[in-house]
């Protein structure tokens, strides 16, 4: 069941905004863009009508116009590439918003294992699933790296439903046979091996070169793993090629307990570089508590970090140093991290990303961040919206595939709307809601485009492609 051809040819106009470096971001303005059956870009062409992409772009492509479906940005509406979420947790989707005064142990234990532990109900897990694919749709995420559940149907079922529903994702059996409840648990280091070698399989049926979902291995973090499961797991890395991700550094009582268990280990990272779970297709979420030699492993061994602000801020686990990691070569992008995070929105994480790199340019944070690096430590619109594409892209090892408008990308994008304010403004009631971004005109597009970030949601987002297949539209 692989991923449908789309019926036809596919020409969009109009301003397209993409990143194309770290802090700088590129406004096309009067472009076109064609997109063939695969739903991949064969064509950019700038100052480019509907009528001259028909007598110059068509007769190139061998395009007629009869086969080809068109989709026009209108003014105040552009195309932006679809978000990259680096750091999911589905089945967690339904506690979004639910911490109580947790920390991030006792939070686990009373609420993420009970959860993810119901999921074993295939009824349950196709609600939950559901809503969720449909909802990170909906705020423009087209790529998703997913954690499920230890459960082999249910993550089957995750699969499936990506790829049904059109969303570009890596589905992850959780591997975790110590340190959970009874309950929760896989039976042992061989078991962990064997159940997430059937989900790998299960995924090589449905999509068999991965063109939409791919399978990733799941460690859940070392405290969670037995050495000889994380061995069994490197191994299988090393014979399959697969991508990892787990979790790091990211609560420092949680740091504490590593040591304890580990106590031969020089540090969290070299546990995971020890059993061969460190290197360039590793995706490391949080990442806060890093020390500068475990930051240099991290670099040396070309693994990424996955950068969730909301669930950093939410759970009260710290704040990352990004600057610090981006400085070393590492390559970061955005998580949600739901349900730490209370947002499935990549925009707010992008938002999120920017505030808390405010906060550690101020004085109080000196012990972190020098007093002559703090102006360093802020990022700008410009660099937390390239983290949540092509910097996203580049951490889930798609990066010359998606996260950008290029000849040879595939068409993951999303069609942005901000609302406009009326010249002459009604002054009665009105049932239209186009969102918290209001644009008079006088503004400049990057002063639209920072508007977006601070106050766009899913009410801007209009349509969302994934390999040139629409999977959603706002009604």
């Amino acid at each position: 069941m692989a991923p449908p051809t789309l019926e036809k040819n596919q020409l969009f106009l109009g301003l397209f905004i993409h990143s194309v470096g770290l802090g700088e971001l590129q406004y096309l303005h009067d472009t076109a863009v064609c997109v063939d059956k695969s739903g991949t870009i064969v064509a950019v062409q700038q100052q480019c009508d509907l009528r001259k992409a028909e007598e110059t772009l068509y007769p190139t492509l061998g395009w007629k116009a009869s086969d080809v479906a068109i989709t026009v940005a209108k003014d105040g509406q552009f195309f932006f590439p679809g978000f990259i979420d680096t750091h999911i947790h589905a089945p967690q989707y339904p506690n979004v918003g639910i911490f109580g005064n947790s920390t991030l142990l006792d939070w686990l234990n009373k609420y993420t294992f009970p959860m993810e532990a119901s999921l074993a109900s295939l009824p349950k897990a196709r609600r939950v699933y559901t809503r969720c694919i449909r909802r990170t749709l909906a705020h423009g995420t087209t790529t998703a790296a997913y954690y499920a559940t230890i459960h082999v149907p249910s993550t089957n079922l995750l699969a499936d439903l990506c790829l049904s529903m059109g969303q570009r994702a890596f589905i992850g059996r959780v591997c975790m046979d110590n340190m959970g409840p009874e309950y929760y648990l896989d039976e042992s280091a061989d078991a962990s091996l064997a159940l997430t070698q059937q989900s790998i399989a299960h995924i090589q049926r449905i999509d068999p070169t991965y063109a939409l979902v791919s399978p990733i291995l799941t460690p859940r973090f070392a405290p969670a793993c037995s050495i000889e499961a994380m061995d069994r797991l490197g191994a299988l890395a090393r014979e399959t090629g697969l991508p990892i991700q787990t979790h790091i550094a990211e609560n420092e009582d949680e740091v504490q307990l590593v040591r304890d268990m580990f106590p031969t280990a020089p540090s969290y990272a070299a546990v995971y570089d020890a059993r061969g779970l460190l290197g360039p297709r590793t995706i490391l979420a949080h990442a806060i508590h890093l020390s500068d030699a475990e930051a240099d492993l991290v670099a040396a061994r070309g693994a990424t970090v996955a950068h969730c602000p909301c669930s950093n801020s939410a759970l009260t686990s710290g704040e990352a140093r990004v600057r610090r990691l981006l400085d070393r070569g590492v390559r970061v992008g955005l998580g949600t991290d739901l349900s730490g995070g209370y947002s499935p929105s990549v925009l707010a994480a992008a938002r999120h990303a920017a505030l808390v790199s405010n906060h550690l340019a101020m004085p109080h944070h000196g012990a972190l961040v020098p007093p002559a690096q703090r102006s360093r430590a802020r990022l700008a619109v410009e660099e937390v919206l390239h983290l949540a594409t092509r910097g996203g892209a580049s951490v889930v090892g798609l990066g010359d595939r998606v996260g950008g408008f290029e000849v040879g990308f595939e068409w993951d994008a999303q069609l942005v709307s901000l609302g406009q304010v009326d010249e002459v403004p009604d002054e009665g009631p009105t049932g239209e809601d186009r969102g918290n971004v209001d644009v008079f005109g006088w503004e400049t597009w990057p002063d639209r485009v920072a508007k977006w970030l601070y106050n766009g949601d899913d009410r801007n987002v209009l349509r969302v492609w994934v390999r040139g297949r629409a999977v959603h539209e706002r009604t």
